[in-house]
């Protein structure tokens, strides 16, 4: 964000201070919305960065559009101040808004406020709060005061590590520019704001997209560029034969979850194997899936006919299983594992180094541990796994609500779409039909995992706008009007 800033500001051309003045507008754009009340106390603390002088600004601005009650607190702890922050100052005082300055934090101990913007501390800042500022950020924490921050909340690292005792601001809302910071994404992020939105402050899209990162944020039109659409005189057998070695004697219900996504997303023929009991369950509730009954008898040939295969859901833990699974890994063509199929891969680190290139994990966070190790933080567990990635040429899939697509070539790819409402059991399985479904059709792994990903928690949301919570099973049907939607 410093690099689009400062090209910015040398090609447009903009000077520095009405690049401030365009983030506090884009800022106080949507602070309106939020906030009708005019008559509500606002009280805005600001530090002596550029993060302050864009509070500064937004104090000015919103006396403007007739906020009436506004205390401006500079939170003055040191004695730098930045060329933008100084000029804001300037601005502000030619107008009727009470500015105090505050040297220690017991100054605002009674700090009364119906809402408090944070403009203290920006995205610099890499390490917990200590002295005045932790005293400070816990008063304003204390205070039952809606707090709303400006770009990030103070105290937040905006990559790295999250400490675990986060000791900074907790806001309501982050109003933040341009881009959501990567750690947004990371569930210990919720110990700092309960929501965030994007502002538009007018850097240079092209640029942005010209800069070089291993982070990428999935949008509707990358799915859109990818979804190939059904040609006309194509069939069956134009959209592949799936394979999803999956259910057991108690756990049909995940069999079924993956084959119906499987199905609904696509796949020309989906065929699952099971164990001889689920028989009856798979064909009263799915005729149009085709069953390959689980026994010993079966052969590396029996599996010839299938252009791609998943295991994992439902499977059980039985030494058949483990047999059964190195029996597919041998056939040396990528596979996506999933559930019981990665509980296994934990046992059998073995059959983890055998995986053929190009196949995909789909690990939920404790899976993933099991697999490569505990970890203290989503941060650590991202980096093991581009790491794990790139040494094994693997599609790591590491599940959250914010799922992280991570690439061989060390690509990060994250999912905006899903949402609390699709926490439930079974999901896991219709994202593995999902991806399955894709790599029949030709997609290749990163371009299956991509747009299931997508398409899943974009099917979640749609159900969401309706319902509290969303069932695995509903998502499934939902996923071929998600697909048609992501086409137009």
């Amino acid at each position: 964000m410093q690099e689009a800033d400062n090209y910015v500001i040398i090609n447009q051309p903009i000077s520095s201070i009405n690049l401030m003045e365009n983030a506090s507008k884009a800022f106080c754009k949507l602070f309106k919305k939020e906030v009708l009340d005019k008559e509500a106390q606002l009280s805005i603390l600001c530090g002596q960065g550029n993060n302050g002088g864009d509070g500064l600004a937004i104090a000015r601005l919103l006396h403007n559009d007739k906020y009436k009650n506004i205390s401006v607190y500079v939170i003055k702890f040191a004695d730098s101040q930045s060329e933008g922050n100084k000029q804001n100052v300037k601005r502000l005082l030619k107008l009727k808004v009470p500015v105090t300055i505050v040297q220690n934090a017991v100054k605002l101990k009674e700090l009364k406020a119906d809402i408090i913007i944070d403009a203290m501390l920006g995205s610099g800042l890499n390490k917990p709060l200590k002295d005045d500022y932790a005293d400070l950020v816990a008063l304003v924490n204390a205070s039952k005061a809606r707090i709303i921050s400006v770009d990030v909340p103070t105290g937040f690292a905006t990559e790295g590590e999250i400490p675990e005792n986060y000791n900074g601001i907790k806001a309501d809302l982050v109003i933040s520019f341009q881009r959501p910071k990567i750690n947004f994404f990371f569930p210990e992020s919720v110990e700092a704001f309960y929501r965030y939105k994007i502002v538009d402050i007018g850097l240079d899209e092209n640029f942005i997209q010209g800069l070089t990162s291993n982070w990428k944020l999935l949008k509707n039109a990358d799915i859109k560029a990818l979804i190939k659409p059904r040609a006309n005189f194509s069939h069956k057998g134009t959209y592949g034969h799936a394979l999803l070695v999956a259910g057991n004697t108690t756990t049909m219900g995940a069999a079924i979850l993956v084959a119906s996504a499987c199905l609904n997303a696509g796949a020309g023929l989906t065929t699952v194997c099971l164990p001889q009991s689920g028989l009856i369950a798979l064909n009263t509730t799915l005729p149009e899936v085709m069953a390959l009954p689980r026994n010993e008898h079966l052969a590396i040939e029996d599996f010839d006919k299938f252009n791609v295969i998943a295991i994992g859901p439902g499977l059980g833990l039985e030494p058949e299983n483990e047999e059964l699974f190195e029996k597919i890994i041998n056939l040396n063509k990528p596979i996506i594992v999933d559930a019981d199929g990665l509980t296994i891969l934990s046992k059998r680190k073995d059959l983890l180094d055998k995986l053929p290139a190009e196949s995909i994990l789909t690990p939920h966070v404790k899976e993933f541990d099991r697999l490569f190790g505990e970890h203290k933080n989503w941060w650590g567990r991202i980096k093991t796994a581009q790491k794990e990635a790139k040494e094994r040429d693997l599609i790591i899939v590491l599940k959250n609500q914010y799922t992280f697509i991570c690439l061989p070539t060390g690509e990060v790819r994250i999912n905006p779409t899903g949402n609390p409402a699709i926490a439930s059991g079974g999901m896991g399985d219709v994202l593995t039909g999902i991806i399955t479904a894709f790599m029949a059709q030709g997609y290749s792994s990163e371009d299956a995992a991509t747009l299931a990903v997508y398409i899943h928690g974009k099917a979640g949301d749609k159900l969401a706008e309706n319902k509290f919570v969303v069932s695995a099973h509903q998502v499934a049907l939902q996923i071929p009007k998600t697909m048609k939607d992501s086409l137009s």
